[in-house]
């Protein structure tokens, strides 16, 4: 149980190294644009449910470990993953605590206890919603790349660059909502989640996170 949780919170991934070089900085004007239509999207999400596929990457192992499933969030907080694919796993980040349901055994983490869960809390919830422009956090940078927006984050904070070197958030550019997560280890090691079939502001009843 605990390996998995260490592996969801070094979830965020997004592109591979070949479209690297096709990365273009965007000018003061486009930045501020991006920003704009993000923050004007973010604040109009209510409710999110998208289904995801994330592949995390050891630089020992030669292929990715590839895991599928469904996320869910509902305003302010209340955000969940559910795992389907090759196992069932659940987390709900709900009330200042970690629901955890591993096939049936259930676990709670206190995230007020723990100042680097409360940061990576905020932090998951942010990529989700896309509301993360926080200079005082993060060194940031902004990049286009084949119709897409890209940013990149680096933490200020020296305890949290300890577990997380960079998250890289990959925008639509017509939506302006996020389509990829990208989480960069202290290590070589990433993850990286793609997010499809999005349906924003439908209904979701409270329930839904009793996990």
């Amino acid at each position: 149980m605990k390996t998995k949780l260490y592996i969801f919170l070094f979830f965020l991934n997004i592109f591979s190294i070949s479209i690297f070089a096709q990365e273009q900085k965007m000018t003061a004007a486009e930045i501020a644009s991006f920003k704009e239509d993000v923050n004007i999207v973010s604040k109009k999400i209510k409710t999110l449910s998208t289904d995801f596929i994330q592949y995390k990457h050891l630089d020992f192992l030669s292929k990715d470990i590839e895991t599928s499933g469904k996320m869910i969030f509902k305003e302010p907080y209340l955000l969940q993953w559910q795992y389907k694919k090759p196992y069932n796993y659940s987390i709900v980040f709900k009330n200042g605590k970690i629901l955890i349901n591993d096939e049936g055994k259930k676990s709670a983490v206190d995230i007020g206890n723990s100042k680097i869960f409360g940061r990576i809390n905020k932090l998951i919830v942010g990529s989700v919603s896309g509301n993360m422009f926080d200079d005082k956090e993060f060194t940031i940078s902004y990049f286009k790349v084949k119709g897409q927006n890209l940013a990149k984050f680096i933490p200020k904070d020296a305890t949290l660059k300890k577990y997380i070197k960079q998250i890289e958030l990959t925008f639509d550019k017509e939506e302006a909502t996020v389509v990829q997560v990208k989480l960069l280890e202290s290590s070589d090691d990433y993850t990286r989640i793609v997010l499809k079939n999005k349906v924003i502001n439908a209904k979701i009843d409270d329930s839904v996170f009793s996990n």
